[in-house]
């Protein structure tokens, strides 16, 4: 599996695999091919479908600097669902170079035609080979991270501190989100409603880190950014509130980001590929593994509470409305967070029960097999559910204005 380097991403929103990702992609390819006078870009699948809400246009444009035609196109023939082609073109606008880059989830990125050397530092690949490996070694969790991935803890550091700027930056902003919805920011006022209240200040911070995200701010994937407000908003109250240390913290993002980087080993990440369990779904399970860590929960424990995390969102559809990561999102993140806390408190409550029957690689594998079943429409292509039905509404809503207002003007 690949460094959690790879895992936790500091980055502007509002999407890992719609702003991170193309971003990434672009800058590479013009280190390595480019630059070029002119470029062309075509999006397709979900990239293309929520696209524009996402803002996908804009950031590969300002990114290329030179420019650039961005086409949001259909018929795409590769396996990965989602995923574009950017061309470099010389200043008789030929075609010189054309990459196909895949987004897969969490802002990583694959180019087709450019294989991008991953860092691959833990050999196990299932959480029973890591326990396995622990007892063969004697050795804990943490020091079996920390001994594969170089470098780590400080890393892990700095992104604790980014996922508390990126909280408290949310927290003192008020205004209207952008885009079609002209959602307001509420963060702050449900920090000032919380007062010493745990849980409404948890959502307070899971809303400030996600309205960050939505309005283009820096935040960190964990996994991703459309999920970015649970982990954020556990390790803010818990570096904030409770004072606990950044390098404490630091130990329980390591641990947590092990159960994530298992899900993107044998799962996925992305939300175009296996709805919003891949997200959200996959943020709970890492912040339940992370709290019970910091709670001082035995590795069993802590596994229960992930694999908690991961087993109740099972089937979790990814439907934004007009393709913003606003509705669902930010509210869903919010309860998200509570939840992780909740599979920490029954693991917990459940330890001298007798264990229990379902393992998390278990869990990561139905999920895997649940995600490839959902329907196209409920992985982040806004062509279902909450999104369908929010557009339905507005269209009815649209049509009755114009009938009365017809109607007034028959009558003068």
């Amino acid at each position: 599996m690949e460094t959690l380097k790879e895992l936790y991403k500091i980055g502007r929103g509002p999407s890992s695999s719609h702003t991170l990702a193309p971003e990434r992609a672009c800058r590479l390819f013009v280190e390595k091919e480019g630059p070029f006078p002119y470029y062309q870009v075509s999006l397709y699948g979900s990239l293309s479908l929520t696209g524009k809400g996402h803002e996908t246009d804009r950031i590969i444009k300002e990114t290329l600097g030179s420019p650039c035609d961005v086409s949001f196109e259909q018929d795409w023939e590769e396996d990965f669902p989602n995923g574009f082609r950017l061309s470099g073109l010389d200043e008789e606008k030929r075609v010189r170079k054309t990459w196909t880059v895949f987004s897969l989830g969490g802002g990583s990125i694959q180019v087709k035609e450019y294989p991008i050397e991953k860092e691959e530092v833990y050999e196990e690949s299932s959480f029973q080979e890591i326990l396995e490996t622990l007892k063969k070694e004697n050795t804990d969790l943490i020091s079996y991270i920390y001994s594969r991935d170089p470098g780590l803890k400080e890393y892990l550091c700095t992104i604790v501190e980014a996922m508390s700027v990126c909280v408290k930056t949310g927290l003192s902003k008020e205004g209207i989100l952008p885009g079609r919805l002209k959602i307001s920011r509420k963060a702050k006022m449900l920090n000032e409603r919380a007062g010493d209240e745990k849980r409404l200040k948890l959502m307070a911070y899971a809303y400030a880190a996600c309205e960050e995200n939505a309005d283009h701010g820096t935040c960190v994937t964990a996994p991703t950014l459309g999920s970015c407000g649970v982990l954020a908003s556990m390790i803010h109250y818990l570096y904030e509130d409770r004072h606990i240390s950044k390098e404490r913290l630091a130990d329980g993002l390591a641990v947590g980001g092990i159960f994530g980087d298992l899900i993107k080993q044998n799962a996925t990440l992305s939300g175009a590929v296996g709805g919003c369990q891949a997200e959200v779904g996959a943020a709970v399970s890492m912040a339940a593994a992370a709290y019970a860590y910091l709670e001082g929960l035995s590795i069993y424990e802590i596994e229960y509470a992930a694999e908690i995390g991961m087993e109740h969102h099972l089937g979790l559809t990814c439907d934004p409305v007009m393709g913003y990561v606003q509705i669902p999102c930010i509210e869903r993140n919010a309860v998200a967070v509570l939840r992780a806390i909740d599979a920490v408190t029954l693991s917990r409550a459940m330890s001298d029960a007798g264990g229990h029957m379902i393992s998390f690689d278990m869990v990561v594998k139905t999920m895997n097999e649940t995600g490839k079943k959902i329907p196209i429409e409920f992985r982040e292509t806004s062509t279902g559910g909450l999104a369908r039905e929010y557009l339905e509404k507005e269209d009815q809503e649209i049509h009755d204005r114009m009938k009365e207002e017809k109607k007034e003007g028959s009558s003068i």
